[in-house]
């Protein structure tokens, strides 16, 4: 299974690296002396066969043998696909009914089941009467005791509650959906169940609906599909994925129960193959056999076909005995030959083979770097436009909040559609960012498996009423240091593709699942990820689209409909996070986006209840707020709004001149004892001048630890070395209220020192 989803991942992220043409005189070409070394050992060869007539009797021996052992393997995976479609049929038609079944008692309690005996006794009649396969159907209650049964009216008084496969559906056990051959205490036969949960209207569990399958069924399949000869070398079976077998053909004195747990198809089932050929000793065969095997869609059943090798030594023993009293015949010397040749030429074809694929692999990692290359040109672009737009932003925020707090009256509906608008902007910064690389990322310790179901509401207000919604969050998956928001973001936008793909209806899935990749699987990451896929059932993509899938700004939507930010998020966020994103489609199959992020080291905690600010009552004069920002519509913007927040400003435009202004101050604290004019630094990071705001922090903290500074910006790479500065940090585009709040948090502080320092100036 990890190498399935590794081969599709590399192919989805390679997928959308353009090819670059190469002259193929560039790479090395096969000698030339090969080919004459070549024609020297099959006329050497000819000769030996000649003079040596068991040389060919022994090549052409070896290679008969591996013929028939081919086209045993060949007759076994043909035979088993046709075993897997019937089965999948007859458990796809059973999956059917026992849907109808559980929808004929939605809403019944075990109660309301029992007051309608007779009318869904002889609806199960009906259902389940018209199919050979099928012994019975019933219905249990939440303890597992009967409550209908197909074929006897008024049902006995029967409990499964112990029973393993009802124990198991009830638990959750996927492998119990698919019971092992009992005695139908109903029935009076051998049977095997499939069963389904019934819920109740509150979600729990509220029974089983079982229907009984007649292993017979298929042994007369198998005897069909085989023909009716008892002399077939060929064995079927229908076994679970623990190895119980459920059915067999040919019927023998020791009838099997269970495959070996230690044959080479267990091995084979704990590596999570689905399909794949293995030899094994049978003891209830009697000898060896090649055994091709079929998973049977998503149920916990497996047919297999096994060929009894003894039949193809029999035939081969036979033929071999033609060879040897031939054997001085030209021609068998001739078939040899050319049986060599081939071998030698199916060899080179190999080998040519190999190096293709390195060259292929070295074009698209030189594919890969130029793509690489492009994508951080056009993030510092991208980068440099939102920047700019966030003080756009900044300076129509904070004249919003001037006109709010004036209490200008008659402009709630303008201010409402500019506040609106201002969300709209933030959101569209934040994309433009994520794809520059240059979003700060606030990350945390994160279960998907308990936080996914939270997302249900959201994803559903996103694909709209005519998409249906799965969520499959795994069990015991690992959790995740990300981006919460930012992963919001990407499942949002995810959706939204999906919902148009989807114009006329489908499905959305969305699964969660552990993955470990290995350095020798050949995928670009290694360790251990969770993989979370995004799949939908609409048109997919055309590979020209499928190759620009994650490129910033490219769109197939119509004008005013999409902006070309959204895969591309997904995959800067993907990246940003330490994992990759990848993404699977074709016209007509659906799409599949996956999202690969690293396992976290930490396990996800609860946080505890925040603690309550101390409100103090008459709090003085406000805040001395030295304001360094170079934009002046910023700058006049924010200025106005801290002033109605009751703060004195003093206004700046680099880090330079307010550094400037600090150490004037200092000089005049040193000479006269003066405090320092100022309780708070509220700078911009991004200015032009010698320093940024960063380095006007740093210096600020070297002379005076006790001075406030709160640090502004929208780049992440600034975050995070401001988060090192042990300073407060804005992300822009950024809410009043929160800075208002700040100020209000270090005014309190402020009021706090005071009054300890009236209350012990010997501390002081």
């Amino acid at each position: 299974m990890t190498s399935d989803r590794v081969d599709s991942a590399r192919a989805g992220r390679l997928s959308r690296r353009p090819a670059r043409e190469q002259d193929d005189a560039s790479f090395p070409t096969v000698p030339e002396q090969n080919f004459q070394v070549r024609r020297i050992t099959l006329i050497a060869l000819l000769v030996a066969a000649i003079v040596l007539p068991f040389v060919y009797v022994a090549a052409m021996a070896f290679a008969d043998l591996r013929s028939r052992e081919a086209d045993a393997t060949d007759l076994a995976l043909r035979t088993v696909r046709v075993a897997e479609e019937h089965a999948l049929k007859v458990f796809d038609m059973n999956e059917t009914l026992n849907s109808r079944i559980v929808e004929l008692t939605d809403g019944l309690d075990d109660d309301g089941i029992r007051a309608r005996e007779h009318t869904i006794h002889d609806k199960l009649r009906t259902m389940g009467g018209g199919y050979p396969q099928v012994a019975s159907v019933s219905i249990f209650g939440q303890q597992g005791a009967l409550l209908v049964s197909s074929r006897l009216y008024p049902s006995p008084e029967n409990s499964v509650g112990q029973r393993d496969d009802f124990v198991g559906i009830r638990d959750g056990n996927v492998l119990e959906r698919v019971s092992k051959v009992m005695t139908g205490h109903v029935s009076g036969e051998q049977v095997f169940n499939m069963g389904v949960e019934r819920q109740a209207p509150n979600g729990s569990f509220a029974g089983v609906v079982s229907i009984a399958l007649r292993p017979s069924y298929f042994d007369a399949f198998y005897r069909e599909l085989l023909g009716s000869s008892d002399a077939t070398p060929i064995i079927m079976s229908l076994v679970r994925t623990d190895g119980a077998v459920l059915a067999h053909y040919p019927r023998g004195p020791r009838e099997p129960t269970a495959l070996a747990s230690d044959s080479p198809f267990a091995e084979a089932l704990r590596q999570g193959q689905r399909s794949g050929v293995v030899r094994m000793r049978s003891s209830f065969a009697g000898g060896n056999l090649i055994v091709a095997f079929r998973h049977v869609g998503s149920y916990p059943v497996y047919v297999l076909c096994g060929y009894r090798t003894s039949a193809i030594w029999a035939a081969w023993y036979k033929h071999l005995s033609v060879l040897v009293l031939s054997m001085f015949t030209p021609s068998i010397a001739l078939w040899c030959v050319i049986w060599l040749s081939l071998r030698r030429l199916g060899a080179e074809e190999e080998a040519w083979q190999r190096w293709q694929a390195e060259a292929s692999m070295r074009r698209s990692i030189e594919s890969a770097y130029r793509q690489s290359r492009k994508m951080e040109a056009l993030g510092r672009l991208v980068g440099s436009v939102a920047h700019d737009f966030n003080n756009l932003l900044m300076i129509l925020s904070a004249n919003v909040q001037i006109v709010r707090r004036r209490g200008v009256g008659g402009l709630e509906r303008e201010l409402s559609a500019m506040e609106r608008a201002l969300k709209s902007g933030q959101s569209l910064t934040r994309q433009l960012l994520g794809v520059a690389r240059k979003q700060p990322l606030r990350t945390e310790t994160l279960s998907l498996e308990r936080w996914l179901p939270s997302c249900r509401e959201l994803l559903r207000a996103s694909l709209g009423a005519k998409v249906s919604l799965v969520i499959n969050s795994g069990v015991d998956t690992w959790p995740v240091r990300v981006d919460v928001a930012e992963l919001e973001l990407a499942l949002i936008n995810v959706a939204v593709n999906a919902r148009d793909a989807m114009a006329n209806g489908g499905r959305f899935t969305v699964r969660a699942s552990n993955v470990v990749f290995r350095h020798e699987d050949g995928f670009p990451l290694t360790g251990e990820f969770v993989q979370l896929s995004l799949e939908d059932t609409g048109g997919g993509m055309a590979p020209d689209v499928l190759a620009r899938a994650f490129e910033p700004l490219f769109t197939t939507k119509p004008k005013g409909m999409g902006t070309g930010l959204g895969l591309p998020q997904v995959f800067a966020f993907c990246e940003g996070s330490g994992g990759l994103a990848a993404i699977d489609s074709a016209i007509g199959a659906g799409t599949s986006v996956r999202l690969y992020l690293p396992r976290a080291s930490t396990e996800p905690h609860t946080a505890g209840p925040a603690e309550a600010l101390a409100t103090e009552s008459g709090v003085p004069q406000g805040l001395r707020v030295l304001l360094v920002e170079d934009n002046e519509e910023v700058a006049a913007g924010t200025e106005a709004l801290l002033q109605m927040m009751g703060h004195q400003v003093t206004c700046v435009f680099n880090a330079d001149t307010a550094l400037h202004v600090l150490d004037d101050a200092r000089a005049k604290r040193a000479s006269t004892g003066e405090p320092l004019p100022f309780d708070l630094v509220l700078s911009d990071i991004h200015m032009p001048g010698k320093m940024n705001g960063i380095d006007l922090a740093e210096a600020v903290l070297r002379f005076d630890p006790q001075l406030p500074v709160i640090l502004v910006t929208g780049y992440a790479e600034e975050l995070d070395r401001a988060r090192h500065a042990n300073v407060r940090v804005l992300s822009k585009p950024f809410d009043i209220g929160l800075l208002e709040q700040l100020l209000e948090t270090i005014q309190h502080d402020a009021v706090q020192t005071n009054n300890d320092a009236a209350t012990h100036p010997a501390d002081t």
